[in-house]
């Protein structure tokens, strides 16, 4: 069977594809269930949804990488994470590939922001040399043992320095190894479809909401140049939605009555699950006459 990075490689080539980001392993089996080509795991929703912390860098490699092994059991789908800055230098982004890939993950986007880093779509950003995110790029493709494990370079530099300087250091960061480009923030279609036709090689979009950035339909990424498009804290943001009105009709009401027809049932959410299968298994092992040696 092909490796994740070759098959998110494969999706990409045959047409543009949605990512939506999977905040745990049940929202990753359902996307594969829908039909999706990949999922991601974005530092945004692990960071809150997980920890209950901002998306400031707080989380360690390990934290990230033991939930990105957990996501990559429990679907077939390639699944691209989230490294923020590569967790250190150069040589820490060493480490960092080896752990992701050895996760089960298809690749990683390193950003070239200083820690503490920042949402790519708020202010207060600051960015590393041009020279020291290329290390870390070049260090980063010589880590993975799978040549098809992805390596994407974002750059946050269009809130920071400018539209022309993101170009200039996307070009930096194809001509160091990058796979892929995914430049944050951009703040119009004019600008997607720019980008694309100064940056040559795959790109990937950010279609998060609230932020600097149109919401673009995939169709129209596509049609601009793009490869793929992140939608990191979609479901997430929709789930913490629904939660919070569940939370509010029980202390309002004292009861969730009113709102079990809103809810996954249990027989969806077994079925969702495989349970039946894993009954089945249960029985077979204990039933399974023993083979006479």
């Amino acid at each position: 069977m092909p490796s994740p990075g070759a098959r998110l490689r494969a999706a990409w080539v045959e047409q543009p594809i949605a990512i939506p980001g999977a905040f745990n392993a049940l929202t990753a089996k359902l996307a594969e269930r829908l039909g999706f080509a990949a999922v991601y795991l974005s530092g945004g929703a692990l960071s809150a949804g997980w920890a209950g912390l901002p998306d400031i860098g707080l989380l360690s490699l390990t934290e990230f990488v033991e939930q990105a092994a957990v996501i990559a059991r429990a679907t077939s789908l390639p699944l691209l994470c989230d490294a923020d800055t590569g967790f250190g230098e150069a040589i820490n982004v060493v480490r960092t590939i080896q752990l992701f890939e050895q996760a089960g993950v298809a690749g990683v986007h390193l950003e070239d922001q200083v820690l503490p880093k920042r949402c790519g779509h708020l202010s207060g950003k600051a960015l590393v040399e041009t020279s020291a995110m290329t290390a870390k790029i070049r260090a980063a493709v010589e880590a993975r043992r799978d040549p098809d494990f992805v390596i994407i370079a974002r750059t946050d530099a269009r809130s920071v320095e400018g539209f022309d300087a993101a170009i200039d250091r996307a070009r930096a960061y194809r001509a160091a190894g990058a796979d892929m480009i995914f430049p944050e923030a951009l703040e119009s279609p004019e600008e997607f479809a720019q980008f694309a036709e100064r940056v040559e090689g795959p790109k990937i979009a950010n279609m998060t909401e609230f932020g600097r950035s149109p919401l673009l339909t995939l169709d129209e990424l596509g049609g601009l140049g793009y490869q793929a498009a992140l939608f990191p804290l979609t479901a997430f943001r929709a789930a913490m939605r629904a939660v919070e009105l569940t939370l509010v009709e029980l202390r309002n009401a004292g009861t969730q009555r009113g709102i079990v027809d809103q809810m996954q049932t249990r027989a969806e959410l077994y079925e969702l699950l495989g349970y039946t299968n894993w009954e089945q298994r249960d029985r077979a092992y204990f039933t399974e006459t023993p083979t006479e040696s």
